[in-house]
């Protein structure tokens, strides 16, 4: 099923899980604003990838921890575009703006990982749903674990700013609603892109021997289909929330990892599976 003629804004598309999501919808047709904070290159890179997948779309900067710009980023979408079907919201801040301990970490950082996804989102929907016409579609890239554990430490503010991100999804749901706007959001797996500057991810910014150990950690059973994600497997996702189909699906927080959000973590896996 095609999506064609429908046009798309997706935050932190130059590369990683934005980018598999913008590969993704320009396939069926849509055309895609590539956002980017500071790569401008992997985002021109993107875009040139949609192109060749038979789309085209633009190329947008912006700091989308600042409101300001946010604003500013719509109102290019708009003039380019003229309308919003998609909106995606997925940039994150850079794993060294936030990554500390919850006994360590400065407001700073926090706010780092606050305003990146809460703040982002919230300014970022309003703005969206003004330019959309009825059932449009609203997505965001969470991280449900971050908002019920506790055991990865350093992930304090970002899984805080996930859980927030969460709750947004379900406000926003029934907001949007009357109009026939659908709220989701996806929340991945571990998602392993190939090892290059555009495709990277959280998981590319870890120390090898912290990579090494959760690729085998997941093939070892912990996921169930024995693999890490990856950028394509989430853009199928979004890809199938845009469809008319899923127009009746709306406040849900789907997951996108293979079965790993279902394991139990009382038992060991030997025991788990026999």
């Amino acid at each position: 099923m095609s999506l064609d003629g429908k046009h798309a804004l997706i935050t932190g598309s130059s590369r990683g899980i934005g980018r598999g999501i913008a590969l993704k919808l320009a396939a069926s047709g849509v055309k895609v604003a590539i956002h980017y904070f500071q790569n401008e290159a992997a985002a021109k890179d993107t875009l040139g990838q949609v192109r060749k997948r038979g789309s085209d779309g633009l190329v947008i900067q912006a700091d989308v921890r600042r409101p300001e710009q946010i604003i500013a980023m719509f109102g290019k979408v708009q003039a380019e575009f003229g309308k919003l079907d998609i909106f995606v919201s997925n940039a994150r801040t850079d794993l060294p703006t936030f990554y500390q301990k919850p006994l360590e970490i400065t407001p700073e950082q926090w706010d780092m990982a606050m305003d990146s996804q809460a703040k982002a989102f919230l300014l970022g929907a309003r703005e969206a749903a003004s330019l959309m016409s009825d059932e449009g579609r609203v997505i965001a890239i969470t991280y449900s674990p971050g908002g019920r554990t506790g055991s990865w430490q350093p992930w304090v503010a970002m899984g805080s700013a996930k859980a927030a991100l969460d709750s947004l999804v379900r406000y926003f749901a029934v907001a949007l609603a009357p109009r026939r706007i659908t709220v989701n959001g996806i929340s991945p797996g571990g998602v392993f892109g190939p090892p290059n500057v555009v495709e990277g991810g959280v998981l590319r910014a870890l120390p090898q021997d912290i990579q090494d150990a959760t690729r085998a950690w997941h093939e070892g059973g912990w996921t169930p289909m024995r693999r890490l994600g990856t950028p394509e497997d989430i853009g199928n996702a979004v890809t199938l929330l845009c469809m008319e189909e899923a127009g009746f699906i709306t406040g849900q927080i789907i997951h996108v990892d293979g079965g790993a959000s279902i394991m139990d973590t009382v038992f060991p896996l030997e025991i788990q599976l026999g």
